[in-house]
Parts: C-alpha cells; structure tokens; sequence
C-alpha cells in the first residue's frame, strides 16, 4: 500500500505484487492478438491496421490502471478507485472489443491440429445458449448499469475490499461487464447476438441516465456511501465527502463522453452498413433490368420478319 499522498507521478509509478494479475492476463492477451495478425499475414490475408492499433490502446490502459500505483490508491482512495473502474468499464473495454479480438481468433486459428480444435470450441461456445443470454442487450445493459447498484450500495463492495484478491476479482468483472457491452454494441465478428442497429443505440444511451443518477447519488450523498473509503489516511489531508464528490464527476465523465463517442462509431456502422445494401440493391436491380432487356432483343431476334 502507498504511504505517501497521490501526485501523478506516484500514480503511474509501476507496481508488480500479488494484485498483478489484471496486467498479466492483458499482456497474455496482447501476445496472442500479435501472433494472430501474423499468421494471418504469413497466409497473406489482410488486417485492418486500425483494428491492432485499438487493441494495443484496450491493453495500454489496463496496464495504465492495474500495473501501477494506481492499484494501490484505488484500494485507499474512492475517486482513484473510480478512476480505475470507469477506464476498465469504458474506456478499456471499448478499445479492445474495436480491435475485434473474436473475429480475429476465427480468422487467425488453424483449421488442422490443436488450432482446429480450439476454434470448434471457440465457434461452439459462441453459439451456445449462455454465450447468447448473456449477449442479449437486456442482460448486458442489467449487468453494465446494475453492477454499480448492487456493489456499491450493499456491503458486497466493502467485503471485496478486505483482501487483495477480492480487489482482482471485482476488476475483472468491471472489465468483463465492458467487453460484453460493447461487445454487443459494435456487433464486430461472430457476435452470440446480433442486434439491430437502432436497438445496439439503445444499449448505448439507455445506461447514460442510469450511470448519472448513480454519480448524483454520490455527490449528492451527506455521508460516505461505502465504509472501505471512510478513513483516509490522516496525514494526507483528504476530505472523505471531497473525495467521494470526487468519484461522482469521475463516473459523470466516463458515462458521458465515451458513451458520445461509441454512440457515433455504432452511428457510422449503421449508416455505411445502409450504403452498402443500397449499393449491393442497385446492382441487384441494374442485374434484373439488364437480364429482361437481354431478354426481350433475344424475343425481337426469334421473331418472324414480315
């Protein structure tokens, strides 16, 4: 634990102890996309560029948040604490389901071998009946905006906070929570439940309200709302009600302003993905006419001269 107040320094000093385990399983994660867009590039197949690039981006803030003092703070202090959990839930999450990581593994997978087998289950796990419950945008808009409720405003949160490990696991479901979200929203791949395009919109605004009710009730709180943040150190001069006012306007920004900005990248989808039935239509009608004018000059040449 940090024994010395926060500054931006101390925040993004490297911290490698037992709570590493986000940081591992995200550079775990980064080796194995590497590795799929080069077997895809031995074969000769394209990549987009851009969808690497927002992946390296998803892991960079991971590690940004769980392999530095930020781990620390966040276990001792609420706006830290939130700071971590919105870029995991949002941020994070957004950049690393834009690199398409499923498309991707399909792609990049042999078809012989091991390979084979671990795309069989990859493709049958992404079919099954939970993979498709949990990818409903019901389920996954519940899940995003009700874990903020039920842990912060019951004594699930501060029983997580006694130990490390219960620290792990909660960012790993904010991160998981993320990746089913936009996951579904920006549909890319094989996704277990593809929504329409107006109803992947909903899924993006309707938790916006939700999260700012939420940030509401924590700045507008007369007490602290959870125990774990109550008593900061007291030779760091932190006002615990600041603090937590501190935490609301960080999950106010976080639920605002990513939210805008995935809701025009689904915008765009949509709109391009209309383009490109509108152009696949015309072709389809230009094919229909040109087959029924070539039908009727093979009818005008069968016909008798008189």
């Amino acid at each position: 634990m940090p024994t010395e107040p926060p500054t931006l320094l101390r925040l993004f000093t490297p911290q490698f102890d037992a709570t590493s385990v986000v940081p591992g399983l995200a550079v775990v994660a980064l080796i194995a996309y590497l590795l799929g867009v080069r077997a895809l590039r031995r074969r000769r197949l394209r990549w987009p560029w851009h969808r690497t690039v927002t992946f390296v981006a998803g892991i960079v803030t991971v590690l940004l948040v769980t392999a530095t003092q930020v781990m620390g703070y966040g276990m001792m202090l609420f706006s830290i604490h939130m700071l971590q959990k919105m870029s995991l839930t949002v941020v994070s999450a957004m950049l690393l389901m834009l690199g398409a990581p499923v498309s991707l593994a399909i792609r990049a997978l042999p078809r012989r071998g091991w390979g084979a087998v671990a795309r069989r289950l990859l493709l049958r796990a992404l079919r099954s009946k939970l993979a498709r419950l949990l990818a409903h945008p019901v389920v996954t808009t519940v899940i995003f905006v009700g874990s903020l409720y039920a842990l912060y405003f019951t004594p699930v949160f501060d029983f997580l906070m006694r130990s490390w490990w219960g620290n792990v696991v909660m960012l790993l479901f904010f991160l998981s929570t993320g990746l089913l979200a936009f996951g579904g929203a920006f549909a890319l791949g094989p996704w277990p439940h593809r929504a329409s395009p107006p109803a992947r919109l909903a899924e993006l605004v309707v938790p916006g309200p939700l999260h700012a009710f939420f940030a509401v009730a924590l700045m507008m709180a007369s007490t602290p709302v959870v125990r774990t943040f109550a008593n900061p150190p007291p030779g760091w001069g932190i006002d615990v009600m600041t603090d937590q006012l501190a935490a609301g306007n960080i999950v106010w920004g976080f639920g605002e302003v990513p939210s805008i900005i995935a809701v025009a990248i689904v915008y765009l989808q949509w709109t391009r993905s209309e383009e490109t039935l509108t152009k696949v239509s015309d072709r389809r009608v230009d094919a229909d006419l040109e087959a029924y004018n070539a039908h009727l000059r093979r009818l005008a040449e069968d016909s008798p001269r008189g």
